[in-house]
């Protein structure tokens, strides 16, 4: 709000007193004056005096109103300065940046700041935040946001920090430690960060409501940087895992499990920091609106003219397609399906129904204008990793499909925030091996025992170099 000083309110009260006071004044001075004037008059030099007293008297009077004026619009010697509230003026110094005051008699100057997440553990007593805070002051550092985290003893207090940068984390943490926090953690943060914790988990809320393959994304983005497994009730040779979550899920330290609602478990790990009682109501909560909304994929899909003149469609699927996948299977020559699978594929079924599953990631199907279909591509979470797949039925092959699924799904990984893909296939395999390298990405290459890995390092690598933990967009396929 703009403060505005009227002038108006500047002017000094006039009072009648002083009007009555200076016309007596007035009245005095003018018999005076009249007394000595009839004296003056009857000497001989009685006419020069009287010229003289009243050019003096003239100018006095002129001295006098140039005094008042000049006094009387004249700000007070004591008087502090002003401080602009102006919208333009409070843009003008939140873009000047951080500023440390230097002390009295010298300009400030700007800083070079970093961005920092610290965790620690304090008592839950009077004054341990406070002291928190008086250090973290002392050492310049601003705090930009502060979570709380109730524990049975104790409080977890989690700040996003503008630090100094020449302040090391080292120093940081000990500095904390000193001030009576323990199990310090710290990592630098970026300005995604900056965005505070509820519009950030109604982010990660919608985009599972939108896309069932983002549920271990948005888990991902919750909790930092950890490990999420899907274990499925049953394996693919359709043995039960033992794998069941109780309804309310477990925690423990820096272990969460949490009942997935296609089925089995979903198994989070965070070896380097425990989980809290509040980051697995939210986990717990992200996990219950997955399982409310049932399945559910974008319906976007694209129209592709192959060269011959073809026109296929290009679309997520999912495991309401498993009857035209496995009717796919079927018109597979054994020599296709063995470059796929790496082997016989014993129950097509329960193994294709795993892999259409959302839960551990995203697929795409091709079909013909017909709506055969004709090829899947697979971008499947594998830990921590990706893991990348194609299968192209024999008469499509060597089209151009297998080289446009690979690209789309590494476009979808990038997205999702993956740092790289990997695609396990045999050196025979020429056509995946030529699929990888059209991608112009960094490459690497291990065999062994015949199997062939080939992993593509990703561009938003790169852009992600110093940051620890992942950043999963939304994709729009």
């Amino acid at each position: 709000m703009t403060d505005v000083t009227s002038s108006k309110s500047t002017r000094h009260p006039h009072h009648w007193r002083h009007d009555l006071i200076e016309l007596a004044a007035l009245f005095t001075a003018v018999v005076v004056a009249d007394t000595i004037a009839k004296t003056i008059v009857k000497g001989p030099d009685g006419p020069y005096l009287l010229v003289f007293s009243a050019i003096a008297l003239i100018a006095t009077a002129g001295f006098h109103t140039w005094w008042a004026r000049r006094h009387s619009h004249a700000p007070p010697a004591s008087a502090a300065p002003a401080l602009s509230t102006s919208p333009a003026a409070l843009a003008s110094d939140e873009q000047a940046g951080p500023r440390v005051d230097p002390g009295p008699g010298r300009a400030p100057e700007i800083t070079e700041t970093v961005l920092w997440r610290m965790r620690t553990t304090v008592d839950d007593a009077p004054g341990s935040l406070a002291a928190l805070c008086t250090v973290l002051g002392r050492l310049g550092v601003d705090i930009l946001t502060l979570q709380t985290h109730p524990l049975t003893e104790g409080t977890v207090d989690e700040f996003l920090l503008r630090a100094p940068a020449d302040l090391s984390a080292g120093d940081l943490a000990q500095e904390i430690g000193a001030a009576g926090g323990r199990d310090t953690w710290t990592e630098r943060a970026d300005a995604h960060d900056l965005v505070d914790t509820p519009t950030r988990v109604l982010g990660l809320a919608t985009r599972t409501a939108l896309d069932a393959a983002e549920l271990p994304l948005a888990l991902r983005q919750l909790l930092g940087r950890c490990t999420l497994h899907s274990v499925p009730a049953v394996s693919l040779t359709g043995r039960p895992t033992g794998e069941q979550a109780p309804v309310e899920g477990v925690l423990e330290e820096t272990v969460m499990k949490l009942r997935d609602p296609s089925g089995g478990t979903l198994l989070i790990e965070r070896p380097y920091l425990p989980f809290t009682p509040t980051e697995f109501a939210r986990a717990r909560a992200l996990v219950e609106l997955d399982a409310r909304l049932g399945p559910r994929v974008p319906h976007s899909q694209d129209v592709l003219t192959l060269p011959e003149g073809n026109e296929i469609t290009v679309r997520r699927a999912d495991q309401r397609d498993l009857a035209a996948a496995r009717a796919m299977h079927d018109r597979c020559s054994a020599r296709t399906l063995s470059l796929r699978y790496h082997g016989p594929v014993g129950d097509a079924d329960r193994y294709l129904d795993h892999l259409l599953s959302p839960r551990f990631g995203r697929t795409l199907a091709v079909q013909t204008a017909s709506g055969r279909l004709v090829a899947l591509g697979h971008l499947l979470w594998d830990g921590d990793e990706t893991e990348v797949a194609l299968l192209v039925e024999d008469d499509w092959q060597r089209r151009g499909i297998g080289s446009e699924l690979l690209g789309r799904l590494v476009s979808m990984a990038e997205e999702a925030g993956c740092e790289s893909v990997y695609a396990v296939t045999q050196a025979s395999n020429t056509g995946m091996v030529a699929a990888m390298r059209a991608l112009n990405l960094p490459l690497d290459y291990q065999i062994e025992e015949g199997t062939l890995v080939i992993t593509a390092r990703l561009d938003s690598a790169t852009r992600r170099s110093e940051r620890p933990h992942q950043q999963a967009r939304q994709s729009e396929r």
